[in-house]
């Protein structure tokens, strides 16, 4: 029982926030509260919880860190994760590990796009979010609202983020979550998952989960503290909120004998020498802070309105740990996984109840900053130490035991020779209890805790599951809000510091959640990070910490892709290009022995379904490659199958309800609709990659036979997504020569859509349907031959196909919502107009002197926009971008002018300037080191000679 009052008595929650809303002052407030890390004068401003030189240097949070508090008689275990969308893998692990999260917005500028992002990775976690709405101080004293202004602009911003949360809720706008996270519950089950009223807010201020606060002065509330200074009820944050708002405003005006009748009215205890300042800001600030602390305002919050650990992993039990149906109940293994699984949904402790913990990243830490560091450490190779950011969800773990670590392929129903390179076997050295930048040496932790521990950095390269028993199951992937993106090319500055630099990678590798590190096929080192900030800031942990060397970085290698013009005009003609026989509209290709003939078609596929077989990679790899033991979402079997196949139809869908607009015919719509539905029965497969946005269809079947024997293909993928059925497959005579070649076809598309004619980048957005014909022959001396030959035929006529269909360059865009002041607007312009943005919207922030913008800017041009932005607008401006789409550029590459306004323009083409699409085309291309057309001389005159001959 006392095991079960204490684990009812801790609260494991992460601070969640757009950029300089004021989480690590918040955090800082907190803790001066809480402990002696902190003096309550230095609080907001030595920014305890970003204790690393380059989060200091920059005033940004960069790393999620944790530090345990006590209130009153709870533990409480707190996260302070960075806002910056570069660093939002560190708000991943942050929420993974926490049953609640403080979303705090600012009450000036209000909502912005990384409040959108961190309240959808709590709904996807699952976790308990109470809202803080922040610098309330700055409406009087920047903005000059009065106490009614104020009250409608605090409810709007109420009402707006009770908005957002009411769309991740429902299906409309965010089914591929819902569908997820609802199937996992939804399969039986001794666990039934609690239905949500969606009608009802989730913040509401009566309910206590709204806090109003000024973090920087350290003085907050809640409504309920005032109902009880009144004595009166406010049920609602309606007009009787001016109630509350009056006397606040009237305090925050106050001066001299005002303030010190609200001392005496309250018995308020005020150092003598802070009501004697002449400051009155400091005065000010020293009466709200002792009339109105911050720490008791959202510290009461967090105890009142978020769960315990028992109460929490109950509620996340399916996001963790999804159920496990594939097995008879009777089964002895089942019947453990299930037992360990039930163990973590009750957060049992007991000592006799199986260890498991979820290691959400790994940390580098200087080995003189452990306080253990004289016992050894297993990373023999650096002067760092890697310990584990992780939180036990069961059972007690204790320094020195062995336990097994998980990685995220392991099934414990799996023969034990399958999984054994996914299950390594490691020793606890240390366990520490996080203490901001310092670690507190414990000797056991039960369930319910965050801690640090020692010993893994050998086993785990970024996440994990730790178990003391073999039956427990992986916990599910993280989710992270976008890709890396940012990609450079490496090399130390003396060649003799490769090794060292090799080294170096593989720490960082280890030490970042979020960076990749590969060989690229030139043999470079490449580098990929989610943007500028954290790209520097790994390269200056590569110089100064983990390899320790001079190095050479290249600009950035910027990824396109490659497609080809669609025909929105005339869909059902472009439909029909895959469904004929039609020679004309073709690409045919011999191969050098002259038994095989290659005949290649093209037509561009819908975006709406480009983008939906981009974003489902994962699922498509599960569902097309066969695997198994592996879960997403907690979504298994045929629930994979119907998820995707909802998408696909969706996306299909969008897209006839788009060309009923320009074919008034029914006759022909529903002609265009039955096309469609015969693509989705003829998938031979994705490319590249096997899971890629491209299509290679089975060939349409005709009597045409006078060229040779179709290799006929199958409808492999329609059949794994359930638009076909395998009792419904023709049989056909089989010719063992032409079926031979069937693999042979595949890998040519596979490489052609891996490397597009235009500069060797991927293709996106096409389908191809290729017919080979192969002539009869006795002779087979040739026949290994005749497989490199199909292949490379295959690839060079789906290149070449690509040419013929006007080919397009693709180029990935960033959504960028700036602000700055009016005065500045003209800068702004100007810099996003050198930057080929393209601005969707400009507007007045309501309540403010400050005009918000809202654009898309290339990715390629992204790099030193900020910088350029604030050097253009005195520092006024800011900026903050996130990956959106990829986008089609208009221009024709090989543009040569044929109409006679064009030949007005341009001439015959010999001195056209080449386009923007023709000179990202030629940067890559020179990059790759790929022949590039250009002329080497572009002025020059007639060499004259010595004898100056007429």
């Amino acid at each position: 029982m006392a095991d079960f009052d204490r684990r009812r008595r801790v609260r494991n929650i992460c601070i969640l926030a757009h950029v300089d809303h004021g989480k690590t002052t918040l955090a800082d407030h907190l803790i001066s509260s809480c402990g002696s890390e902190v003096h309550p004068k230095q609080a907001g401003k030595v920014r305890y919880m970003d204790f690393l030189a380059e989060e200091q240097r920059r005033a940004i949070t960069m790393k999620s860190s944790s530090i345990s508090l006590r209130y009153r008689d709870h533990f409480i275990n707190l996260i302070d994760s960075p806002g910056h969308m570069d660093f939002c893998s560190e708000v991943s692990t942050a929420a993974r590990l926490s049953d609640g999260a403080l979303v705090l917005v600012d009450a000036v500028e209000g909502v912005h796009i990384q409040t959108h992002a961190v309240l959808r990775q709590a709904w996807i976690e699952k976790l308990t979010p109470c809202l803080v709405l922040n610098k309330i101080d700055r409406l009087i004293t920047e903005l000059g609202l009065s106490e009614l202004e104020a009250y409608n602009r605090l409810l709007r911003i109420v009402h707006e983020v009770n908005l957002i949360v009411s769309a991740y809720k429902s299906q409309k706008y965010l089914s591929d979550v819902d569908s997820l996270l609802s199937s996992a519950g939804g399969g039986g089950g001794d666990h039934e998952e609690p239905v949500e009223d969606d009608e009802e807010d989730t913040f509401q201020p009566q309910k206590g989960n709204v806090a109003f606060v000024c973090a920087l002065d350290g003085w907050g509330f809640r409504i309920g503290q005032f109902a009880e200074f009144w004595a009166s009820r406010i049920p609602r944050l309606s007009r009787d909120a001016l109630f509350v708002l009056e006397p606040l405003w009237k305090a925050m005006k106050s001066k001299g004998s005002k303030i010190e009748s609200i001392v005496k009215a309250f018995n308020l205890s005020v150092p003598a020498r802070d009501l004697q300042n002449k400051d009155p800001k400091v005065v000010l600030h020293a009466v709200m802070a002792r009339w109105l602390p911050l720490y008791d305002a959202v510290l009461s919050m967090v105890v009142d309105c978020m769960p315990d650990p028992v109460s929490a992993q109950a509620f996340r039990i399916t996001r963790l740990l999804p159920n496990r149906e594939d097995a008879l109940n009777g089964d002895e293994a089942i019947e453990e996984v299930k037992r360990v699984r039930k163990c973590v949904e009750v957060c049992d402790s007991s000592p006799d109840a199986p260890g498991v913990a979820f290691v959400s990243k790994m940390f580098a830490v200087s080995l003189k900053d452990i306080p253990d560091h004289q016992f050894g450490d297993e990373v023999g190779e650096s002067d760092e130490c890697f310990l584990a950011f992780a939180r036990i969800f069961s059972g007690v773990f204790n320094v020195g035991q062995r336990v097994f670590v998980l990685s995220a392929l392991y099934d414990p129903l799996r023969p034990e020779s399958t999984t054994q390179k996914h299950l390594q076997e490691a020793e606890l050295q240390s366990i520490y209890l996080m203490m901001g930048p310092k670690l507190k040496p414990v000797a056991s932790a039960e369930a319910g805790n965050i801690v640090a521990i020692r010993g893994l950095g050998q086993h785990i390269l970024k996440s994990a599951t730790l178990s003391s028993t073999k039956s427990c199951p992986p916990f599910s992937s993280m989710a992270f809000q976008v890709a890396p993106t940012l990609r450079v090319a490496i090399e130390p500055s003396d060649p003799a510091d490769m090794g060292a630099l090799m080294k170096g990678l593989r720490l960082l590798n280890r030490a970042d959640p979020f960076v990749e590190v590969t060989v690229s096929s030139r043999g470079e080192h490449v580098l990929a990070a989610a943007g500028e900030v954290h790209l520097e800031r790994c390269v200056k942990d590569l110089k100064d910490r983990f390899a320790k060397v001079s190095l050479e970085v290249s600009p950035p290698l910027v990824s396109y892709k490659e497609t080809i013009e669609g025909d929105d005009l005339e869909p059902l003609e472009n439909m029909k290009v895959l469904s004929s026989n039609a020679v004309f509209d073709c690409i045919e290709k011999t191969t050098p022995n002259g038994r095989c003939v290659v005949r290649v078609r093209v037509m561009k596929l819908p975006d709406s379904l480009a983008k939906v077989l981009d974003e489902s990679g994962e699922l498509l790899g599960e569902i097309v490659e066969a695997k198994s033991g592996k879960r997403i979402g907690g979504v298994e079997g045929d629930d994979l199958v119907s998820v995707l196949k909802k998408r696909v139809m969706d996306a299909i869908e969008s897209e006839i309800e788009r060309a009923s607009k320009g074919i008034a015919d029914k006759d022909k719509l529903e002609k265009y609709r039955s096309l469609w539905l015969r693509f989705l029965r003829r998938i031979w497969a994705l490319g590249p990659g096997q899971v890629g946005p491209n299509v290679l269809l089975k060939p349409v079947i005709s009597g045409g036979g006078d060229v040779g024997v179709l290799v006929r293909g199958s409808s492999h993928v329609s059949e794994r997504l359930g638009f076909l059925d395998v009792a419904e497959t023709e049989a056909q005579p089989v010719n063992r020569e032409a079926e031979s070649l069937v693999s042979s076809i595949v890998s040519g598309f596979q490489l052609a859509t891996a490397a597009g004619p235009l500069c060797d980048e991927p293709m996106w957005g096409l389908g191809f349907c290729v017919e080979a014909y192969v002539t009869q022959s006795d002779a087979s001396s040739d026949q290994i031959d005749q497989y490199g030959q199909v292949m490379m035929a295959v690839k060079e006529a789906c290149r070449a196909t690509v040419l013929q269909r006007k080919p397009r360059l693709v180029e990935a865009m960033y959504y960028c919502e700036l602000s700055a002041p009016v005065e500045e607007l003209g800068s702004m312009f100007s810099v996003l107009s050198r930057r080929r943005a393209q601005v969707l919207k400009d507007e007045m922030q309501e309540g403010s002197a400050l005009f918000s913008v809202q654009a898309y800017v290339p990715v390629s041009e992204s790099f030193g926009f900020v910088d350029e932005l604030r050097a253009s607008t005195s520092g006024a401006a800011s900026a903050l971008l996130v990956l959106s789409h990829w986008e089609t550029l208009p221009q024709d590459p090989f543009f040569v002018p044929k109409t006679e306004e064009e030949m007005e323009e341009f001439g015959d083409g010999s001195s056209v300037p080449p386009n923007m699409a023709r000179r990202l085309i030629d940067t890559v291309r020179r990059r790759k080191g790929l022949p590039v057309e250009e002329k080497v001389v572009q002025h020059a005159t007639k060499q004259r000679t010595r004898a100056r001959k007429v």
